[in-house]
């Protein structure tokens, strides 16, 4: 099996390939058989929350799957595994930032990345922050930004590349909905096969057995204090009588007594959110080479433009290499194990069989290292300098309101 080259991806960049793919057979850490729980979808305005489970064509039969990881989750997922090749110095690509470092009341936000901002540049984030005292959209960057567009995603490709690889809708520009639309393309996801759900249950177990009729508990005037059995410490209703805690004053409402043993149902009384065991479950991977050959660069070479579309895919790659190395443990209860290291198969575009490459985090930063340098070479660079941003007041001011209110309401739940 060979290893992918600079030269390989090239070539499929410029028309070999249709996409790089990469196909990852993974179990539950406990083994077969063992329970994963997949991400619950609110329905009916929120009341319910279930799986998303549905049947699909596996091969030549229907199966019951059940989505363990979405294309959006497993984005958010890869972009954070670029931030870490990225921080840790391995991976060298323009990354802007917000700094909320200097801002006191948020100082613990710290730094903000494009690779974590939910729309990436677009972002409000970014909007509404400085880049050497400027509105970002007010700047030369941010303008530039606004501007591009898939037919020239020059200024995209310097300042943000990783959005040419995720993909990126300016919706809430000064364009509006006429703003840019970069497509994603990169796509993967997390399914499992043969889903069969469980049964959820609750229970605990209180050391000290305190009953429920053993007293009841009162709201006390000093918040902080949650409760009291004393009524002289007690806070008072409209009448003057003290007010019990929170809904009747049962010691399970401030977490003391038993849960007694039961099952999670909906307003229906059907047992849900148990958990589900699966057969396997696999990722799959597409880097649509057809997407990136869709993107545009004015004014510049054809050996730029498959140069600069080439940088894009290898960041893609490094994205599936590092991110097999930061695990797969996607929530609570649900760390899925790889059944072998990651291969990337280069699809062609008559349908013959897929060409098998290794992949490895070293090999995948020595591959973007050498395809900036190319597309760089060619006349299309990565910005190089640092692109940082501070918070504007306005929204630091926003956040430390948000912070008051969060902290009242706080307060009041906890009466």
């Amino acid at each position: 099996m060979a290893e992918l080259t600079y030269e390989m991806l090239r070539e499929s960049v410029a028309g070999g390939a249709v996409a790089l793919r990469s196909i990852m057979s993974l179990q539950p850490a406990e083994g077969e058989g063992g329970k994963v729980f997949p991400p619950t979808y609110s329905v009916e305005r929120g009341a319910v929350h279930k799986y998303a489970i549905e049947e699909r064509q596996v091969g030549d039969r229907v199966s019951t799957t059940v989505l363990l990881d979405s294309v959006a989750s497993q984005a958010n997922r890869a972009e954070l595994a670029l931030l870490e090749g990225w921080e840790a110095e391995q991976l060298r690509f323009p990354v802007p930032f917000v700094d909320f470092s200097g801002e006191p009341d948020v100082s613990d936000i710290g730094r903000l990345t494009v690779l974590e901002a939910p729309h990436r540049l677009a972002d409000a984030i970014f909007r509404d922050s400085l880049l050497d005292g400027t509105l970002f959209r007010l700047s030369e960057v941010g303008r530039a930004i606004t501007d591009a567009q898939p037919r020239n995603a020059t200024a995209m490709f310097r300042y943000a590349p990783t959005a040419l690889l995720f993909g990126q809708w300016d919706s809430t520009g000064p364009k509006g909905g006429l703003g840019a639309k970069f497509q994603r393309a990169y796509v993967a996801e997390i399914v499992g096969d043969c889903a069969v759900p469980g049964k959820g249950v609750a229970s605990r177990i209180d050391p000290f057995q305190i009953e429920r009729a053993a007293a009841v508990l009162l709201e006390h005037r000093d918040s902080e204090q949650l409760w009291t059995l004393d009524p002289e410490e007690a806070e008072r209703d409209a009448k003057g009588r003290p007010k019990p805690f929170k809904k009747d004053g049962r010691p399970s409402e401030a977490l003391h007594g038993n849960i007694t043993p039961s099952f999670h149902t909906n307003a229906d009384g059907n047992v849900i959110n148990g958990g589900v065991t699966v057969s396997s479950a696999r990722q799959t991977t597409v880097l649509s080479l057809a997407a990136l050959r869709r993107l545009r660069f004015a004014d510049v070479s054809r050996e730029a433009t498959v140069a600069a579309r080439t940088a894009v895919a290898a960041l893609g790659v490094a994205a599936i290499a590092y991110g097999y190395e930061m695990d797969f443990d996607l929530r609570s209860r649900c760390l899925l194990i790889p059944q072998h290291a990651p291969n990337v198969e280069l699809v062609w575009r008559d349908g013959s069989e897929p060409a098998i490459v290794e992949l490895g985090r070293e090999s995948s930063a020595a591959l973007v290292k050498r395809a900036a340098a190319e597309a760089d070479a060619a006349g299309l660079g990565w910005e190089a300098g640092e692109i940082r941003l501070e918070p504007a007041p306005k929204l630091v001011e926003l956040l430390r309101r948000s912070r008051e209110v969060s902290a009242r309401e706080g307060a009041a739940d906890a009466s």
